[in-house]
C-alpha cells in the first residue's frame, strides 16, 4: 500500500475517533430557540480541516450518515414557520477501518451506495486511487445556471451529494433572486416538501465543524434570505458553530456575518454573536479596508452599539470618505439611520454626491434617503430640492403613487417642494379617476399640512378630491372619512356628501369609541370649529363631544419682558388669553384701528372704542412653518384664519430671532412688529 492510501487510512481513523458516542441536540423553550449541542471537544483549528479543501471524500462522509434525523416539532414555534429538531439515534458500530458495518445504511440516498464504496487493496497507480475516493465538489454559480427552480437544485443533491452542502443552498438562493415574489413563494414551499430537503440539511449540520469560515457564513446568508425559519435546528447550529469560530473572522468574513445577521430577529444565539462581533470590530475597526464591510458592520451592530464604538466608525468612515463611491454615499444615509448616529458632518459629505448625480437614481434609494433623514432629524433644504425638482422634471416617468409616496416624506420633514406639488394637482385635476381613497386622504393631508395652493387650479382640485371621495364612501373606513374631512376643513372647503356621511349619529359614536380615540376627539373638534367659523352650510350643526383639556402654555419670559419695558408695564397687554373654541394667544393687545397707539384695560372708554383693534401676539417655533421659509403650515395657518373671524389682528414672533437678540435689540425687534402697518403675506403664504 503506498503512502497516500496510509494516509488517507489514517485521515479516515482520526475522524472517526472524533465522532462521539452519542450526540443530542434539543431546543429551549418557546422564545429562546437556543440548541445546546453535547459533543466532544473539537479544535475548529485541526489541520484536518486543509484535506476538506477542495472536497468532502467519500468514504469520509459516510461517517456522518444518520447521526442528525431532522423532523417538525410543534413545541418550539417562531414567527416564520416550521421547526426541526434531533431525533436520537442508536449507538453504531463501525467496521476494522473505521467505516460502518453496514455500507448500505451509511449511503446518502437510495442509488448512491456505489460512491462510498472504496477498494483500499488497489494495486493500480495513484491517480486511478485518487479519482475512485474524491468526489468532484459541485459549482454553485453553474448548478444555478442549470437549473430553474429549487426543486431542480434537490434533484441534483440526492443523485449525488457532494462536499460541501452549502453550494447548494447558495444555487438556491441565487434562482430565488431571479423569480418573481410569487414564485418565489411557491418555490419554497415545494423546497420544504421536497424529500431530499431534510437530507441536506443534516449534511449541512454535520459539514459546519469542518467546512472553511467563509463558506459556513455564505451557508447562513444563503439560508436566511431563502426563508428558513429561525428557529430551525439547522441555522441555530450553524450559529453556534460559526459562534463558536469568530476568531477565524477577517475581513471578507465580517462583510458576509453582517450582512446576514441583519435580517435576523434577535434570539440567544444571535445575541451573544452580535456581542462577539461587537467586540471584534472594536479591535479590528482601523484594519478594516473596504468601504461595503465597513457599511455593512455599522448597520448590522445598530441603534444596541455603544456610543464610543459609534463614534470610532464615524472617524473610520471620515477617513474614507475620499474613497467612497456614488453607492456609498448614497447608503450612507440608511447605515447611519441603522445606528441611531446622526453625523452631520458624513451627512454633509454624501449629500452633495447625492445631489450631484441625483438624475437616474433609483425610486427605492431616494425613498431610503428621506426616510433616513427624518429618522436621523437632518434638514438639508439643497438636497431635498434636487429631489423634487428631479422628481418634478421626470414626473411622467413615475407613478401616481410613487409620487405620493415622495410628498408624504416631504410632509414629514416639512418641505413644501411647490413645482411638483403643483404638477400633481394639475394631474388629479385632468384624471381623478385614477385615485383610489388611500391615494385621496394622502393627497388631502400632504396638501391641508404644507398649506399649498394653486394659483390657478385651486377649486377644480378640491372639487376633483371631493367628487373622487364621494364615489368611495361606500367602502370607506370611518377613520379614513375622518382624515378626509379634517383636511378639507383646514383648507376652507366643505363638501357636503363626505361631511353628511361623517355626522351620521352611528359614524360619530363609532369614531369616538373605537381605534384612537383621542385624535379622532381633537380632528372632530375641529370640524366643529371650521363648520362654526368659516363660510360653511352647515353652522347650525353642532357635534355633541367630549371637553378637551384647556391648551394653556407659559408665554415666554423674555418676550413678557420686553412687552413689559415697550408698553411701560403690564397694564396695556394682557397674558395667556383663553378664548372660545379651544383657542388660546400669548399676548392680547388693544390698539388703536392705526396701530399707533396702545390702550390700556383699564380704561373702559378706551376699551369700548370703535376704533379699537385687537391684537394677538403669538411667539411661534419654527416648526409652525415649512423648512427654512415663512410659510406657514396647515394648522398655523388655520388658527390665523379663525382669529381673524374672531377679530384680532394676528402678529407673529419668532422665538428664535428672539433668543438671539440683546434686550435693547428685542425691544426694537419687537416695536417694529406691533406699531408698523406690516401685515402677515396672504397670497401665497396663507388659506
Amino acid at each position: 500500500m503506498n503512502r497516500k492510501a496510509r494516509s488517507l487510512l489514517w485521515t479516515v481513523r482520526q475522524f472517526s475517533t472524533l465522532l462521539p458516542r452519542s450526540r443530542a441536540l434539543r431546543t429551549y423553550p418557546r422564545g429562546s430557540c437556543r440548541p445546546e449541542v453535547i459533543h466532544s471537544k473539537w479544535n475548529p483549528r485541526n489541520q484536518l480541516l486543509d484535506v476538506f479543501d477542495e472536497g468532502l471524500q467519500p468514504s469520509v462522509r459516510s461517517l456522518f450518515q444518520e447521526i442528525f434525523i431532522s423532523k417538525p416539532v410543534d413545541g418550539c414555534t417562531q414567527t416564520k414557520g416550521i421547526s426541526h429538531a434531533a431525533v436520537f439515534k442508536p449507538e453504531r458500530r463501525l467496521g476494522p477501518r473505521g467505516l460502518p458495518s453496514d455500507e448500505k445504511q451509511s449511503s446518502v440516498s437510495d442509488g448512491t451506495s456505489d460512491l462510498m464504496k472504496i477498494n483500499f487493496h488497489h494495486t493500480s497507480s495513484e491517480d486511478v486511487f485518487t479519482k475512485k475516493i474524491r468526489a468532484t465538489p459541485v459549482n454553485y454559480k453553474k448548478l444555478a445556471q442549470e437549473c430553474n427552480s429549487l426543486s431542480d437544485v434537490l434533484d441534483t443533491f440526492s443523485q449525488a451529494p457532494t462536499f460541501p452542502g452549502s453550494n447548494y443552498f447558495l444555487a438556491m438562493w441565487i434562482i430565488a433572486k431571479r423569480i418573481s415574489d410569487d414564485k418565489r413563494r411557491f418555490e419554497r414551499q415545494l423546497m420544504f416538501s421536497h424529500p431530499a430537503f431534510n437530507q441536506l440539511c443534516e449534511q449541512m449540520m454535520r459539514e459546519a465543524k469542518i467546512m472553511h469560515y467563509d463558506h459556513l457564513l455564505f451557508s447562513l446568508n444563503a439560508i436566511v434570505k431563502l426563508g428558513i425559519p429561525q428557529n430551525t435546528l439547522m441555522v441555530q447550529t450553524l450559529l453556534r458553530t460559526i459562534q463558536e469560530r469568530i476568531s477565524e473572522c477577517d475581513e471578507r468574513c465580517l462583510s458576509i456575518l453582517s450582512t446576514a445577521l441583519v435580517s435576523m430577529e434577535p434570539c440567544m444565539n444571535v445575541n451573544a454573536l452580535r456581542a462577539g462581533l461587537r467586540i471584534l470590530v472594536d479591535q479590528q475597526v482601523w484594519d478594516i479596508k473596504h468601504v461595503f464591510t465597513l457599511q455593512a458592520v455599522m448597520k448590522c451592530l445598530g441603534k444596541d452599539a455603544p456610543s464610543t464604538l459609534k463614534k470610532k466608525l464615524e472617524m473610520k468612515a471620515l477617513k474614507e470618505l475620499g474613497r467612497f463611491s456614488i453607492l456609498n454615499s448614497q447608503h450612507m444615509f440608511e447605515v447611519l439611520a441603522a445606528m441611531d448616529h446622526r453625523s452631520v458632518a458624513l451627512l454633509n459629505e454624501c449629500s452633495k454626491v447625492v445631489i450631484d448625480n441625483v438624475h437616474g437614481c433609483p425610486f427605492k434609494v431616494l425613498i431610503r434617503i428621506l426616510q433616513s433623514c427624518r429618522d436621523l432629524r437632518y434638514q438639508n433644504e439643497v438636497l431635498f430640492k434636487s429631489i423634487a425638482e428631479y422628481v418634478a422634471t421626470t414626473f411622467d416617468i413615475w407613478k401616481l403613487k410613487h409620487v405620493i409616496f415622495f410628498l408624504l416624506l416631504f410632509e414629514t420633514l416639512g418641505f413644501r417642494p411647490p413645482g411638483l406639488m403643483d404638477k400633481l394637482m394639475e394631474k388629479v385635476v385632468q384624471e381623478p379617476g385614477s385615485l383610489n381613497v388611500k391615494n385621496i386622504v394622502s393627497v388631502l393631508h400632504v396638501y391641508s399640512s404644507l398649506n399649498h395652493v394653486h394659483k390657478i387650479h385651486n377649486r377644480e382640485f378640491l372639487e376633483a378630491l371631493a367628487n373622487a371621495l364621494t364615489g368611495c364612501l361606500h367602502h370607506i373606513s370611518s377613520e379614513s372619512l375622518l382624515n378626509a374631512v379634517h383636511s378639507f376643513c383646514m383648507m376652507n372647503y366643505f363638501p357636503l356628501a363626505p361631511i353628511n356621511q361623517l355626522i351620521k349619529e352611528n359614524i360619530i359614536n363609532e369614531l369616538l369609541t373605537s381605534g384612537d380615540t383621542e385624535k379622532n376627539i381633537h380632528k372632530l373638534h375641529v370640524l366643529n370649529t371650521c363648520l362654526k367659523l368659516d363660510e360653511s352650510p352647515y353652522k347650525s350643526i353642532h357635534i355633541p363631544l367630549p371637553q378637551l383639556p384647556l391648551s394653556a402654555s407659559q408665554p415666554d419670559e423674555k418676550l413678557t419682558e420686553v412687552l413689559t419695558r415697550l408698553l411701560e408695564g403690564e397694564g396695556c397687554f394682557s397674558r395667556n388669553v383663553q378664548l372660545p373654541h379651544n383657542y388660546h394667544i400669548d399676548f392680547e393687545i388693544r390698539m388703536d384701528t392705526n396701530r399707533t397707539q396702545v390702550f390700556s384695560f383699564s380704561d373702559v372708554d378706551a376699551s369700548s372704542a370703535t376704533n379699537m383693534q385687537r391684537v394677538a401676539v403669538l411667539c411661534v417655533p419654527k416648526s409652525v412653518y415649512c423648512l427654512n421659509s415663512h410659510h406657514p403650515r396647515g394648522l398655523m395657518a388655520m388658527r390665523i384664519r379663525h382669529l381673524n373671524v374672531m377679530g384680532f389682528h394676528v402678529i407673529l414672533i419668532h422665538n428664535w430671532e428672539l433668543k438671539k437678540l440683546k434686550m435693547e435689540d428685542a425691544i426694537t425687534f419687537v416695536r417694529k412688529k406691533i406699531y408698523s402697518d406690516e401685515a402677515l403675506p396672504t397670497a401665497d403664504t396663507t388659506l
